[in-house]
């Protein structure tokens, strides 16, 4: 019975964990929307462009010719930015700065969602012996990679913002703002920051309770020695 009590007392995860998945689910919800969505930089609808909207992987165009293109080609309707429409002006619609975004974008919501996996393997004391071991070096790499999202996230808006109008882009762009998407992106820099300092603490918390989980998992340990009855001398 003292066993069993002694198994089911094992350290729940702190509420610095729970705060820092908590934002960080929130953020990434936030990152998947603006990852999946077309709408960071929209048109004015009074000046009747013909750029509708764009996102990272998706351009919308009304009855649109490209100015350069040798062919009296109309790019019209929404088409993913590697699909076979825009294959003669892709190298317009992708500029370096815009890869760059896209770049930090994605690793981005690789390393978000792949630290929420890891805090919810912390969060449900799951395999429970592993995460009690490792619990200090599981919350370190939750902290590095969340601290990584906010670095590129950062940069991805600070890029875009600054980007946006530039006139060998898209033309006019003084009939265009950016949008919602956008937005999001911001507000999932934000999260992401804010769960990096609660993990931040996290990872102290956890590396000074390491000693603690230490000796409760020898105590979880079976010991045969004792179940079959050997004494071992004392030297």
């Amino acid at each position: 019975m003292s066993i069993e009590f002694e198994k089911n007392n094992y350290p729940k995860a702190s509420k610095y964990l729970y705060n820092g998945a908590l934002l960080t689910y929130i953020a990434g919800m936030f990152l998947m929307i603006a990852f999946c969505s077309p709408y960071w930089v929209k048109s004015y609808d009074e000046t009747f462009s013909s750029f509708k909207n764009m996102g990272l992987w998706e351009y919308c165009f009304q009855n649109f010719r490209y100015p350069y293109y040798q062919f009296d080609h109309p790019f019209d309707g929404c088409h993913h930015v590697f699909s076979r429409e825009y294959f003669v002006i892709r190298e317009w619609l992708l500029p370096p700065w815009l890869m760059a975004v896209q770049a930090f974008v994605t690793m981005s919501f690789l390393l978000s969602f792949g630290s929420q996996v890891i805090m919810a393997m912390q969060l449900c004391r799951w395999p429970l012996e592993f995460v009690l071991r490792y619990e200090w070096i599981l919350s370190g790499i939750d902290f590095v990679c969340v601290t990584t999202t906010t670095v590129f996230m950062f940069f991805a808006i600070v890029i875009f913002g600054g980007s946006h109008t530039r006139r060998d882009w898209l033309m006019y762009p003084n009939f265009n703002y950016l949008c919602w998407s956008y937005g999001f992106a911001c507000l999932s820099f934000f999260f992401h920051g804010f769960a990096a300092v609660c993990l931040y603490k996290e990872s102290k918390f956890s590396y000074e309770r390491r000693r603690e989980s230490k000796n409760l998992i020898m105590q979880m340990q079976p010991n045969p020695q004792h179940r079959l009855g050997w004494n071992l001398p004392n030297y």
